[in-house]
């Protein structure tokens, strides 16, 4: 099934793939609306002559780009990444969550199978080790890079 790549006004793409699926068109199956890919929306149908009828009807949807694309080349969206990938012991993180929130600390341990990650924060009078989830530290500095 090919997928064909829709233009969009930016910070709309999740309105537009609703509004393409709010549609039930069944020659539609399906809308994709990653993060990682702004002003851009994957949509999975039987071909493009359905996408550019239902998009003269959408606000927010420019265009249609020409030509298709095979399910291989998006399936890299499809699968979630970890909130720890790209994190190392000893990389110099800032809490941008919970009650540290702004604090800065040093990566102590990282647990990829919980997603959680134990940090030791700078300013502390006695260091005590606080475990986090990945999603709730920002890399200020890394040794790696």
């Amino acid at each position: 099934m090919p997928m064909y790549a829709v233009k969009t006004t930016a910070s709309q793409e999740r309105t537009v793939a609703d509004m393409i699926m709010n549609r039930e068109e069944p020659e539609i199956h399906a809308a994709l609306a990653p993060d990682s890919l702004t002003s851009y929306v994957m949509v999975e149908a039987d071909d493009d002559a359905i996408i550019n009828r239902v998009l003269e009807e959408i606000p927010h949807a420019r265009s249609m780009v020409p030509g298709a694309s095979d399910i291989s080349e998006v399936e890299h969206f499809l699968s979630p990444t970890p909130d720890v990938e790209g994190i190392a012991e000893s990389d110099i993180v800032e809490l941008i969550a919970g009650p540290f929130k702004g604090e800065k600390a040093q990566v102590q341990r990282i647990d990829e199978g919980k997603d959680q990650v134990t940090v030791e924060l700078y300013e502390a009078t006695v260091p005590i080790p606080v475990t986090v989830r990945g999603d709730q530290i920002r890399v200020l500095d890394s040794e790696e890079r």
